[in-house]
């Protein structure tokens, strides 16, 4: 967990954050590539690792849903145990309720006189949309896919591929099975494959723009408390995510630049370059956290402050 005053300085919805996440992984395979046989993903020029943002949303999505807090299982207005839906539901995820019912649902609770359109967009539908999910306030949606037309909602908060410091070498390798598939086969064991990194240490950037995620001007209606929200579960989601395939992945550092300006005092990439990262010893392949050297001052700038969260 967060402390308690270290996580306050970082709730206010009212400011803007940059921040740098830091990770990284054990014998596993932090982000498959369906193009590449699952095999970890990587750039194809420098071979160095990459986790998409895809993917890290929704790690933080199943922690929210984990929480059990309002999850919705269907499109109406209970979760799972008959409680209403409060304000933290997730859009996007596996409930086997497609998105336009929730979509359509939401409207229909929102305007009661609402008409099917799919070429005018429907304000209060999409107002009650960003209420009801958390994701939807975060990170912003496409909400005129069916016959009522919410329009577009745009995040206040992003983030970027994660890429290792280094590059990997990703490997398959075989796996023996004691049963078989199929009765009749004449056969002991079976074959598998498994696809896993040995090391990898990774990098990733995320912001948080307050004049979208501000309600009076027309933005999500994002609070301290979904920010409260979001860092813990910034730096939970490995522990929520465990399964043989990824091995054993751990958040090291969030790094924030909070600054005083909504609109930002200085850019983003001035500050995410006070961040360095090496290896200690270049003759070997790192294999552990401590076989790097990290240093992340802060910056002395005018209306910027260096918050760590972890690391």
């Amino acid at each position: 967990m967060i402390d308690t005053a270290t996580l306050a300085q970082v709730t206010d919805p009212q400011k803007r954050y940059d921040y740098l996440i830091l990770f990284d992984v054990t014998d596993g395979n932090p982000n498959g590539d369906p193009d590449a046989g699952n095999l970890p993903r990587v750039d194809p020029e420098t071979l160095e690792g990459i986790v998409t943002d895809v993917c890290l949303k929704r790690k933080i999505r199943n922690y929210i849903d984990l929480l059990g807090q309002s999850t919705p299982t269907d499109a109406d207005e209970v979760d799972k145990e008959g409680r209403p839906i409060a304000d933290n539901g997730i859009f996007v995820r596996d409930s086997g309720i497609a998105l336009n019912r929730k979509i359509e649902t939401a409207v229909k609770k929102a305007d009661s006189e609402a008409k099917q359109d799919k070429k005018k967009e429907n304000r209060k539908g999409k107002e009650e949309i960003c209420r009801r999910y958390y994701d939807v306030r975060m990170f912003g949606a496409v909400l005129s896919t069916g016959d009522y037309n919410c329009g577009q909602v745009r995040g206040p908060m992003q983030l970027t591929f994660a890429r290792s410091r280094d590059a990997i070498v990703p490997s398959e390798i075989a796996i023996t099975r004691l049963a078989i598939t199929k009765e009749g086969e004449n056969k002991e064991t079976e074959m598998g494959r498994k696809a896993s990194v040995p090391y990898g240490l990774y990098l990733g950037k995320g912001f948080f723009s307050p004049m979208l995620g501000d309600a009076s001007k027309g933005g999500t209606g994002v609070t301290k408390k979904d920010l409260e929200l979001y860092w813990q579960a910034l730096a939970n989601m490995f522990e929520m995510d465990r399964s043989a395939a990824r091995g054993y992945m751990e958040m090291k550092g969030i790094y924030v630049f909070v600054h005083d300006n909504p609109l930002g005092n200085q850019p983003s990439g001035k500050l995410f370059g006070e961040f360095k990262c090496r290896r200690k010893d270049e003759s070997k392949p790192p294999r552990k956290f401590e076989d790097y050297d990290l240093k992340i001052e802060d910056p002395n700038l005018d209306g910027v402050t260096l918050v760590k969260l972890l690391g």
